[in-house]
């Protein structure tokens, strides 16, 4: 068939072809290398072979021989290895860089039971901001924070001309993470104000107990000596590292702790006078209010409070 084997034309009918180019043969005076011997394989037709053979039916057959290629020369081995010259690899900088980020110790990065949470008063006293957040944070110093309780810590001026403390945290100040929440805050925010103060300029705000003291069924109570005299060590550092010369305390609680009075003791006996609390070796003024809480309920005696304003603010121009 035209220089196409019976097989080849079956195969190309059966695909829908007919060949496009005819077989010849090559002239033996073209100087054509003899075929190759074929390999010693079993006899009978592969189950590639009618493939191949349509193949090589489709192409042209080259007029003149292909040049034979020569042979690749044989890669030379690679020297061995030898000492590696001192220095840091190209990778080594990168995994360097990266295990500096990583913890040194993961498992107490992440254990509450790795932090502090038995400071003593002597350590609480040399601790800088850092350090005193922490130990604030994992204290388990007195029944309040034992009860799981998360402590709130103080906000304002770290660097402060008046430190304002007031008594046991709240079930608000607990919800929103800030000493003085909610309408008590905003009237203490007035009260400051008044004075030609404010929180986040030149005030330092806290509580005594810095977590909330609560029932067995969670409601509030007020705070035990024990507990009060746990979390003094924490108010009296951080009126030593805000460097401020002036304490106004907010309420009994605060103020009977700090003057060395009985809790229970009414506030009246501290209010209308100036006095002196020593905070870490330091004197410092201090001066005891109403808590706004209390003026929100009785907003008679805001003239009260108001008085005990004045006073503080004489008192620092006194000393200052």
């Amino acid at each position: 068939m035209n220089g196409v084997s019976e097989r080849d034309a079956i195969f190309l009918n059966e695909m829908g072809l007919t060949p496009l180019w005819q077989l010849r043969a090559v002239p033996a005076h073209e100087g054509a290398a003899a075929p190759a011997a074929a390999p010693d394989v079993a006899p009978g037709p592969s189950p590639l072979q009618p493939v191949a053979q349509s193949a090589s039916a489709l192409a042209p057959v080259a007029e003149a021989p292909v040049a034979e290629v020569p042979a690749a020369p044989a890669r030379r081995p690679a020297p061995p290895a030898g000492p590696r010259a001192p220095g840091p690899s190209p990778l080594q900088p990168v995994a360097q860089s990266v295990s500096a980020l990583a913890p040194v110790d993961t498992d107490s990065a992440w254990d509450d039971a790795a932090l502090p949470s038995d400071a003593t008063p002597e350590e609480i006293a040399v601790m800088d901001w850092d350090q005193l957040s922490i130990a604030i944070a994992a204290c388990r110093r007195c029944s309040a924070c034992r009860e799981g309780r998360a402590p709130v810590p103080g906000t304002g001026a770290k660097r402060a001309r008046w430190l304002v403390a007031a008594g046991a945290t709240t079930a608000a100040d607990e919800k929103a993470r800030v000493p003085l929440a909610g309408e008590p805050g905003k009237l203490l925010d007035n009260m400051l104000a008044a004075v030609d103060l404010a929180r986040e300029r030149d005030v330092y705000v806290t509580n005594l107990i810095k977590c909330r003291p609560t029932t067995p069924n969670g409601g509030e109570r007020a705070p035990t000596p024990d507990e009060a005299a746990a979390c003094r060590p924490y108010l009296e550092r951080e009126v030593a590292l805000t460097g401020a010369d002036m304490v106004l305390t907010l309420g009994q609680i605060a103020a009977n702790t700090l003057l060395g009075r009985p809790l229970p003791e009414p506030l009246a006996g501290a209010r209308g006078d100036v006095h002196t609390l020593d905070a870490g070796g330091r004197a410092v003024t201090l001066v005891a209010t109403l808590h706004p809480g209390e003026l929100l309920r009785r907003g008679a005696d805001k003239a009260l409070a108001w008085a005990d304003l004045c006073r503080a603010r004489n008192a620092r121009a006194r000393s200052g």
